[in-house]
Formats: C-alpha cells, sequence, structure tokens
C-alpha cells in the first residue's frame, strides 16, 4: 500500500509540473516588463544625467533626503502623463514640506529626449502647484544616455522595454533613503497623499517593507498594446491549478498512510 500511495503521489506530482511548466515558462517571458523589487537593499544611484537646466549630475547626489523617484518619458501616449499628474497631486497633499521632508527626481527613459524637453514638462507641472510650496530643486527633471538609463533601471528594479518609439513599462513610484536604500514602490496612476507620506517617514528612518500591491502586481500584468494593467487569467488559473493538485496529492497520500495495516 505504501508503494502504491509512493507512486500516485510520484505521479501527481510529475504531472503537476508538467501543466504548470508551460504557464510558467509563458509568464516568464513577460518579466521583461515590471518590477523586481529591491525592497532593503541600498543600490547604485552613481548614475549620470542631465538635468532641466542642463548641468551633470548623479542621481546619488540628489538623494540628501528621502526621495521619491519615478521613470517616464516626455512623448509618452499612454500612463505617463496620468502618472505624472497623479504624483503631483499626491505630493500637493500630502501632509509634509517638500525640499525639507522630501525630494522628487523624474527621470527620461528615453535616450533621445533632451534638457529642453524636461524642462518645458517640469514648467507645466510646477505651474500647478499651489497649497504646496514647491521651489526649483524640490522637483528635478532629469534626462541621460541608454547606458546611464539601463545602469540605473537595472538597480532599481525598473523593467521595460522599448517598442518602436514608445515604450511598454511599468506605473510606479520608489521611494529611497539618503543612502539610497529602496524603502517602498507605490504601484498605479494615482497615489494616496497618506500612503506617500507613510514611505516618506519610513524612508527617513530607513525603514522598508513589503508593498501593499504584492498580490495585485501578482494577479496584474502590463499590456503594452493597451498601455495599461489588466488581469493575467492564465497566472491565477495555473497557481489555482497547482494549488488544487497538491491539495490532492496531500490528501490521497493521507488516505493511503491511514489504510496502511498496522505492524504487530
Amino acid at each position: 500500500m505504501l508503494r502504491y500511495a509512493s507512486s500516485r503521489m510520484f505521479f501527481l506530482t510529475f504531472l503537476t509540473l508538467f501543466l504548470a511548466g508551460p504557464l510558467a515558462a509563458k509568464d516568464a517571458s513577460e518579466l521583461p516588463i515590471g518590477i523586481n523589487e529591491k525592497l532593503g537593499e541600498i543600490v547604485d544611484l552613481n548614475y549620470r544625467f542631465v538635468d532641466s537646466h542642463g548641468d551633470s549630475v548623479t542621481v546619488g547626489e540628489l538623494v540628501e533626503r528621502p526621495t521619491i523617484i519615478n521613470f517616464v518619458y516626455f512623448s509618452c501616449p499612454g500612463i505617463c502623463s496620468p502618472l505624472l499628474e497623479g504624483l503631483q497631486t499626491a505630493v500637493e497633499l500630502v501632509d509634509l514640506e517638500a525640499g525639507v521632508d522630501f525630494r522628487v527626481v523624474t527621470i527620461s527613459i528615453k535616450d533621445d529626449e533632451t534638457a529642453e524637453d524636461a524642462a518645458r514638462r517640469k514648467k507645466d507641472f510646477m505651474q500647478r502647484f499651489h497649497k504646496q510650496k514647491m521651489d526649483e530643486q524640490d522637483w528635478i527633471w532629469l534626462t541621460g544616455d541608454s547606458a546611464n538609463i539601463k545602469g540605473l533601471t537595472d538597480a532599481t528594479g525598473f523593467a521595460f522595454k522599448r517598442t518602436g518609439d514608445d515604450f511598454a513599462h511599468p506605473g510606479v513610484i520608489m521611494v529611497v533613503d539618503r543612502e539610497g536604500r529602496m524603502c517602498r514602490y507605490l504601484y498605479g496612476t494615482s497615489f494616496n497623499p497618506f500612503n506617500l507620506k507613510m514611505a516618506v517617514l519610513e524612508a527617513s528612518q530607513s525603514k522598508w517593507g513589503p508593498s501593499m500591491a504584492s498580490v495585485a502586481k501578482f494577479c496584474f500584468s502590463y499590456d503594452p498594446n493597451g498601455r495599461g494593467y489588466v488581469l493575467n487569467f492564465k497566472r491565477i488559473f495555473a497557481s489555482l491549478v497547482l494549488l488544487g493538485m497538491l491539495g490532492f496529492v496531500f490528501v490521497i497520500t493521507r488516505k493511503g498512510k491511514s489504510k496502511q495495516p498496522v505492524e504487530r
């Protein structure tokens, strides 16, 4: 009986892995677009960019306090504008002082965008502030070459893919402490001011923790054609099948053991 139960367990485990394997492999091909969280890691921020005035600066030089980093590109027809608008709204309403408690750094992932492009986009958003006092140095806009863009995005876990003149990329802002430690990832294109405040306060104390959107990130994947996030039914179904089969293996194994004759 024990040998029979072991054979069944081996067969069902093999069947589970066989069925889940192709789905997992297919999902792996989608991973280049998304976020590989580096929570708690001190990442290399010494990559050089050009600010909206045409001056050369490293990101590390700008991170003198908790810093909100976000990657976009200024000619983006998709989620970049909603993300920047959502970030500007949250910063406007957050119960903290820009330039004292935090700084914002926006970085273009398109290597042919220029300081002039950054200056135009910056001027547009800086004019929107009314409640929050936002000085020139409180929100920095950067452009750079492909090597520095790739170096910084890899370091922070931001994975994107170029599709012609456009880019498929996730919608996220990152909060780092003054040492360059990744403290928080906030996903989407709108951000709760309270959540942003807590992320900045945690970064000020070099605290970090798992993102609240980890489950959502697993259940949703970025659709480059629709330029948005869609429910990943295949990933969810594969997970449910895997859990169901493992549960079935566990049940029949327990039953097999319970039917074994007691040795005297």
